[in-house]
């Protein structure tokens, strides 16, 4: 069955990229609503979001996407993922700016905060996107992928030069809560070079160490270091998560990434659509709707930092 959250759930913060305060709250809605953004602080007719994968425009380092109107919502892959997560289909997220907080860097505020409130069963299926044939996207070496499966499945490897962070790689089934338990607490990272060239053209002003993992080298600048010797490559995947929810239901096949960004992923799922016979829509009974995300997820499975 599908679910949304019991109340209204609040979070406040800045922008990474703006620096600038911002306030967000996630609403119940109706079965079968899907999830949209409504930017409260314009005055138009038309402040309405869709989070889908045809409503991404490009977007430098994070995920956006705007209506008609050209009204847009970015960096919203670490709140979709943990909607996502938590198996949570119908939501309205009412926002007073153009980005979403950034808080810890990771999905794990956004987890804590909907799990305290919990979430509402509704009277209407969960409807999946079953992947039926493979498809792939390629830029360079970058390759991102989705391949039949009855679950989701992520399969993510990354190489960097900075010996820090190197080459990683992880594969995890996303069923019975494993994105709260082994993904939702990992942060964004970068290199300081980046650090210092992002400011240099204005963005990242809400950036600092406390909500991003920055690397040098062969170090960890960040106080405290890392929360998982491989968090990157486990934020590569919650990310990636966020992204594939804007399939507009859950997906059930693999998805491999290897050096794959947001724009890939957005990519890959408009090269799924755009071909008729390499997906269906299909309603989640037993025992399906056992292998989603989401299902069984207990606050206790929330990773406790010290």
């Amino acid at each position: 069955m599908q679910h949304t959250v019991k109340s209204d759930v609040v979070f406040e913060g800045t922008g990474l990229h703006s620096g600038k305060p911002v306030r967000m709250v996630v609403k119940p809605a109706s079965a079968d609503y899907g999830i949209w953004f409504r930017r409260t602080d314009l005055d138009s007719d038309d402040t309405l979001i869709p989070a889908r994968w045809d409503a991404v425009v490009p977007s430098r380092l994070c995920t956006l996407v705007a209506n008609a109107a050209g009204h847009s919502v970015s960096t919203i892959e670490h709140i979709m993922a943990a909607l996502a997560g938590l198996g949570i289909h119908n939501a309205l997220i009412e926002i007073d700016g153009p980005e979403v907080p950034i808080l810890d860097g990771s999905s794990r505020p956004f987890v804590a905060g909907l799990l305290a409130k919990g979430t509402r069963t509704q009277a209407a299926p969960v409807r999946a996107i079953r992947v039926l044939k493979s498809i792939e996207v390629r830029e360079g070496d970058a390759v991102a992928r989705l391949d039949p499966s009855d679950m989701l499945e992520i399969d993510f490897r990354i190489d960097f030069e900075d010996a820090a962070i190197g080459r990683q790689e992880k594969t995890l089934n996303m069923s019975n809560g494993a994105f709260v338990r082994e993904l939702c607490d990992s942060r964004t990272f970068c290199r300081q070079a980046d650090v210092d060239a992002m400011r240099a053209n204005g963005l990242a002003l809400g950036g600092n160490m406390e909500n991003a993992v920055v690397f040098e080298g062969d170090r960890v600048l960040s106080p405290g270091g890392l929360r998982h010797a491989d968090e990157p490559v486990r934020h590569k995947m919650l990310d990636a998560l966020g992204d594939l929810a804007l399939a507009g239901g859950p997906i059930l096949g693999r998805y491999t990434g290897l050096r794959a960004g947001h724009a890939m992923t957005n990519r890959l799922l408009r090269a799924l659509f755009a071909q008729s016979d390499a997906w269906e829509i299909v309603d989640c009974g037993q025992p399906t709707g056992q292998k989603l995300p989401g299902v069984g997820v207990l606050r206790s499975d929330i990773p406790v930092h010290i």
